[in-house]
């Protein structure tokens, strides 16, 4: 004896008709795949729950991202600065020294004192010795024009 399939009852409470699966294991197939696949309003609300932490935590996580980048530029920043710093107090302590001042001006900038005679030796050569009478009496555009031409002259070797 065959049982019957009650006839199910449609949206306004007809009669719907009953379609019969050809097997019993296909049938049970469908409605597991069904089942499965189908998205529950609980699925549907965590998925939202989930998306919202995550798009609530991504701006902040950005920015502290990006004020550890900031913080580390700054850091080594303080470090040049600081290694400038140090530079530049140990040359304020040279020159704070007379000594230390003397000495670069006798050397870059060819100074002496008054009652020394200061002496500057050019390529090794003895400076040429011009009586004081003679180099009164030339003009300074004839000095020019001895340059030039010491300047012209091969150096001996």
């Amino acid at each position: 004896m065959e049982q019957q399939p009650s006839p199910a009852k449609g949206p306004a409470n007809g009669p719907v008709p009953a379609r019969e699966p050809a097997d019993a294991a296909q049938a049970a197939a469908i409605a597991a795949a069904s089942r499965s696949t189908r998205l529950t309003g609980r699925a549907a609300v965590l998925a939202v729950v989930i998306c919202a932490i995550a798009l609530s935590l991504a701006y902040p996580v950005r920015e502290y991202i990006a004020q550890r980048q900031q913080i580390d530029q700054l850091l080594a920043q303080q470090q040049v600065t600081s290694a400038q710093v140090k530079a530049l107090q140990q040359q304020a302590a040279e020159l704070a020294q007379p000594s230390y001042v003397e000495q670069r001006a006798r050397d870059e900038l060819h100074m002496c004192f008054p009652d020394e005679q200061c002496y500057e030796v050019i390529n090794g050569q003895p400076p040429v010795t011009v009586p004081a009478s003679k180099r009164a009496a030339e003009p300074w555009y004839a000095k020019l024009w001895q340059s030039v031409q010491h300047a012209d002259q091969e150096p001996v070797k």
